[in-house]
């Protein structure tokens, strides 16, 4: 039993960790979710069958293969959801901890392990290296700390370096793309998407769930409900809509408000972790009188146009035995219906309060009623997404500055300076070449200064 641990150990380490840290496997992964991310961007998410059907036919099928029935079949209609998906984002996040375990962190303790360059011949392998007849490491030591290098020094060896913190950048830049896809992840398994359209005065819960994920029940709300206390729509000059707009509050079991705001298009009410969008409007119902009868309310829905435009009807009984109506049609809430008689024909427009003589009766038109669209999603992954894109853009920042490394050694009357860096070259080239000849300056006003005191004693 011992001996088949130690070879699965073995076989992971050996066969297993190198593949997953492999770089081509990590592009190969992240060019598949991406393709398949941009496919659930284009294909619509979470609609029904009948909609896949209509846009979606088998006759012609759109590129000659993608119909309904291969977009159900392969699940892109829940892409984000599917197993496979969740296994590329699964086998992309081991790839990244094995890349950081088997490279990263690895390069980050050799960055932080200094060694001193003890033999001039050690000086050929730098990228950059000089060999000069002036020179201290007290003078280098000075102008590697004014440059903010951290410098270490042993006898007559040196060793200096700085931007450690582009070491560390790479670390973090994977670190936050796990928090993304652990984010990504937990929100495919535990959120869901339902869509509500609820009259205005009406109370509700959600229940109208259009995607889930298998452990979303325990984000669906059952212990508090929502009401729309007025939905309205402001209106342009023009006619046309400029926003709308939904009052709403959250009740508790006992029906008491507990939080209350007005919502509309970009701007959500959030209540526990589920967010609420206003997305839609539609008519619900209008409230009549004919003759003095009591007011009643009579749904409205919402009639195939064929693209023209949205137009919402209904019909309204003048006779006991319904053997004669009058209908009604609106095209908004500005309060204007059109009202056509018994044989179809239209016989005026009238707006809210106000009352028409029609096939022998009156008819008062009351008031009509509204109906908010709205969009319900809870996602617990999106604090982790937001926190790995914050920690993703820090860590590109931090990637951006350069490891420089230099080296310098006094031995038998020479001073050999050397060293390299990992990115920028030309900059540390030049910070390289500036170093040298300030140490060439330094030691040149030394030694006036030396040899000027000694000439004037001689002369006196």
């Amino acid at each position: 039993m011992e001996d088949s641990s130690l070879n699965i150990g073995h076989l992971f380490r050996r066969r297993l960790l190198p593949l997953l840290a492999n770089l081509k496997l990590a592009i190969l992964l992240l060019l598949a979710i991406a393709i398949f991310s941009i496919s659930g961007t284009v294909i619509e998410q979470g609609q029904s069958l009948a909609f896949y059907q209509a846009n979606y036919p088998e006759d012609p099928a759109l590129f000659g293969f993608l119909s309904w029935k291969v977009i159900l079949f392969i699940g892109l209609d829940h892409v984000y959801r599917t197993f496979w998906f969740l296994s590329l984002l699964v086998l992309f996040g081991s790839s990244l901890t094995a890349c950081t375990f088997t490279r990263q962190f690895p390069a980050l303790k050799a960055a932080r392990r200094w060694k001193f360059y003890e033999q001039p011949r050690q000086f050929q392998k730098l990228a950059l290296s000089a060999e000069v007849n002036t020179g201290s490491l007290d003078s280098l030591s000075q102008l590697l700390e004014k440059r903010r290098y951290r410098v270490f020094r042993e006898g007559d060896k040196l060793y200096a370096r700085k931007g450690i913190v582009g070491r560390i950048g790479p670390i973090v830049v994977h670190a936050s793309m796990l928090i993304i896809l652990l984010g990504s992840i937990g929100g495919a398994l535990t959120g869901f998407m339902a869509q509500e359209m609820i009259p205005s005065g009406s109370s509700f819960k959600v229940r109208n769930i259009i995607d889930a994920g298998p452990f979303a029940a325990s984000q669906i709300p059952k212990d508090w409900s929502m009401r729309v206390n007025r939905f309205w729509i402001d209106y342009t000059p023009e006619g046309n809509i400029d926003q709308f707009y939904s009052d709403m509050s959250v009740l508790d079991n006992q029906g008491e408000e507990v939080d209350q705001q007005t919502i509309y298009v970009n701007k959500p009410l959030r209540y526990r972790g589920v967010t609420f969008y206003q997305t839609d409007w539609g008519i619900a119902a209008v409230q009549v009188q004919v003759n003095k009868s009591p007011i009643f309310q009579l749904p409205m829905a919402q009639l195939d146009t064929n693209g023209n435009g949205r137009i919402w009807g209904t019909w309204v009984p003048i006779k006991p035995d319904l053997s004669e109506g009058i209908s009604l049609l609106t095209r908004d809430l500005q309060g204007t219906l059109m009202v056509y008689d018994n044989s179809g024909q239209l016989v005026s427009t009238v707006r809210s309060g106000m009352a028409i003589e029609v096939n022998g009766v009156t008819l008062r038109i009351k008031n009509i009623i509204g109906s908010t669209g709205l969009q319900i999603k809870a996602d617990p992954g999106i604090p982790f997404v937001y926190t790995g894109f914050g920690l993703l853009m820090l860590a590109v920042i931090m990637s951006y500055f350069s490891h420089s490394q230099i080296w310098a050694l006094s031995k038998d009357d020479c001073f050999y300076v050397g060293g390299r860096t990992n990115r920028a070259q030309v900059s540390f080239e030049r910070e390289f070449i500036g170093m040298l000849d300030k140490l060439s300056e330094q030691n040149q006003s030394t030694e006036v200064t030396t040899v000027t005191p000694e000439s004037l004693a001689s002369q006196t």
